[in-house]
């Protein structure tokens, strides 16, 4: 079990927030922690702690005004980082080619691929094509509907018909190089991991998967690398002493170490 930072960046700002409680009209969120801090600040302190694979997240619509300073610190986040640092947030095919120009080691896409409830895959092999499978993330954030997974799209706020299983798993890792799966109940909520999806994930056996959401203590690392089956990385956000929370990164990053045989 890897560690894999974050870094959200919402109206301009780092920000860990609700991820329940995005919504694009008037950009609003239940804000956890802001940063004081730029994007570019923690994007360095990961370089100099040599932490790979984290994901930046543009957390505003391109129709946003607050757009233009989020992309900014975006951009200067992964210039401070070169091929440290995957990014995702209204990514498609035309602009993905950008963000990887100006350092990122891979884009994350979602809603670019799910439209109208479904699996677009005209538009996924077109991204396959221009970026590269090794440098594409697929992000299968998911919510809890009639005890299924669905996955969500559009900064989590509308659901596909795409249920996230074993066999959703299996036929989308041929198009991708890892998974980031937020379980968006319980992200930013600090209160425990989704342990069903937890489950799911470390029961499958195939590609890296990143977890996120509800991680708040070393009882819910601890628990996290049970039902990953010590294969299933981590993100921690609120809980982690960066943005206010009580977990230390060092002790996150020695557990997740020893976890992985480091």
């Amino acid at each position: 079990m890897e560690f894999r930072p974050c870094i959200d960046i919402h109206n301009g700002s780092v920000k860990q927030i609700v991820g329940g409680s995005l919504c694009d009209h008037g950009d609003e969120a239940t804000e956890n922690y802001v940063s004081g801090q730029d994007a570019a600040y923690y994007a360095k302190l990961y370089r100099e702690y040599q932490i790979k694979n984290g994901h930046i997240i543009l957390l505003n619509p391109s129709s946003s005004p607050y757009y233009p300073a989020t992309k900014r610190q975006a951009v200067e986040a992964l210039r401070a980082y070169p091929g440290g640092l995957q990014i995702g947030g209204g990514i498609t095919s035309d602009n993905a080619g950008e963000y990887l120009d100006a350092g990122a080691s891979h884009v994350i896409v979602t809603s670019y691929v799910f439209k109208d409830g479904q699996i677009q895959y005209d538009k996924l092999n077109e991204l396959v094509r221009r970026v590269g499978r090794q440098n594409l993330v697929l992000d299968l954030s998911a919510r809890k509907r009639q005890d299924r997974y669905l996955i969500v799209t559009d900064r989590w706020q509308k659901y596909t018909e795409v249920e996230l299983t074993e066999q959703t798993l299996d036929e989308l890792s041929s198009y991708c190089d890892e998974f980031l799966v937020h379980a968006v109940d319980v992200e930013g909520k600090a209160n425990g991991i989704e342990e069903k999806l937890v489950n799911l994930l470390g029961s499958w056996g195939g590609i890296p998967v990143t977890y996120a959401g509800g991680v708040h203590s070393f009882e819910d690392l601890d628990l996290l690398k049970k039902l990953g089956r010590d294969k299933v990385h981590v993100t921690i956000g609120s809980a982690l002493d960066l943005f206010g929370g009580s977990m230390k990164l060092e002790d996150v990053l020695r557990e997740c170490r020893k976890s992985s045989g480091a």
